[in-house]
């Protein structure tokens, strides 16, 4: 059963920007908003100030393999984007995982 697709359109992000809550920890910022569908929509946005784009494609991989092992655990019926902070450089896959989950608590999205 698939819980999640992600978002790709600029509008997307931008009403989540401008619509949602953000919190943050030393890695990451996570940005949730509610839709209106029965679905989770995951957004992941890394800047070149992070690092090349080596670097920033495997912070990608690394967010969205997180978050789809653990996806069961979340509230549906939200958009998340998830901005990467610059200390995530050198981040191993625990450090993403524990950071993406302490967020998802903090905002009262974890079932």
């Amino acid at each position: 059963m698939k819980f999640s697709e992600y978002l790709k359109k600029n509008n997307d992000f931008k009403n989540v920007y401008n619509c949602g809550i953000s919190k943050a920890n030393r890695y990451l910022i996570l940005y949730i908003r509610k839709n209106e569908l029965n679905i989770n929509r995951v957004g992941v946005s890394v800047s070149k100030k992070v690092g090349n784009s080596v670097v920033r494609h495997r912070l990608t991989r690394l967010i969205r393999e997180s978050y789809r092992l653990n996806e069961y655990q979340f509230n549906s019926g939200l958009d998340l984007v998830v901005v990467v902070r610059n200390n995530a450089k050198g981040c191993s896959y625990g450090d993403i995982e524990s950071a993406l989950l302490h967020l998802a608590k903090l905002h009262n999205i974890l079932n």
